[in-house]
């Protein structure tokens, strides 16, 4: 990987932390209408997250070992932004019929947690693993590498909650903020997808 894919992909782990933690947060305002916001929905909610980040953790360290590349890094966000969508298109109709059917909120609300997030979660959650396999060309450096990408996509993570709780749920409504979340992961992987054929573009002669 050259010194820009590298920074690409630093980028990219930036920003999926930003949206994992963004839509995590949002998921509290999702099921408030139904199942209140104490403090076991927000265990719910907790729970489904960390269960399918890491979930994600176990397939994205699998799939990298199978001929990574940066097309296969972006497609992980694209396939994330169209498991994401449904949040926005169904959350209504799920939380409905959940709600009618299970009168204990905490069952409810564990069970539409995972029903809107354990899916787009698993995918986001393989990205982190995906991105070190990328950037490690030298196993010696393995940790170090490791280390600053976590650094980076926890960054991210809490610069996303910050700017979600704080100025976005107050500018936006959530399903506009979700919706872009999803856009953004679709940009970035059609990024990523490009990058990858530039860079084959270029070396294409040196093997002629």
């Amino acid at each position: 990987m050259t010194l820009n894919t590298n920074t690409l992909i630093y980028f990219l782990a930036f920003c999926s932390g930003f949206c994992i933690m963004g839509i995590e947060l949002l998921g509290g305002r999702i099921l408030a209408p139904f199942f209140g916001s104490s403090v076991h929905i927000w265990g719910s909610i907790i729970t489904v997250f960390m269960l399918s980040l890491s979930f994600g953790y176990l397939l994205g360290g699998k799939l990298s070992t199978k001929n990574a590349s940066l097309s296969k890094y972006g497609l992980i966000f694209l396939i994330a932004s169209v498991m994401v969508l449904p949040i926005v298109l169904f959350a209504q109709p799920i939380m409905t019929f959940i709600f009618t059917h299970i009168e204990d909120s905490r069952y409810g609300s564990l069970l539409a947690s995972t029903a809107l997030f354990f899916i787009p979660t698993i995918i986001l959650g393989m990205i982190s693993p995906y991105s070190v396999r990328l950037l490690v060309t030298d196993s010696e450096k393995s940790g170090q590498v490791a280390g600053i990408l976590y650094f980076v996509s926890t960054l991210g993570s809490a610069l996303g909650t910050i700017i979600t709780s704080f100025y976005f749920v107050l500018a936006f409504d959530v399903n506009t903020i979700i919706t872009a979340f999803a856009l953004t992961l679709g940009a970035l992987g059609t990024l990523a997808i490009l990058l990858h054929k530039i860079v084959n573009t270029h070396k294409e002669p040196a093997h002629a």
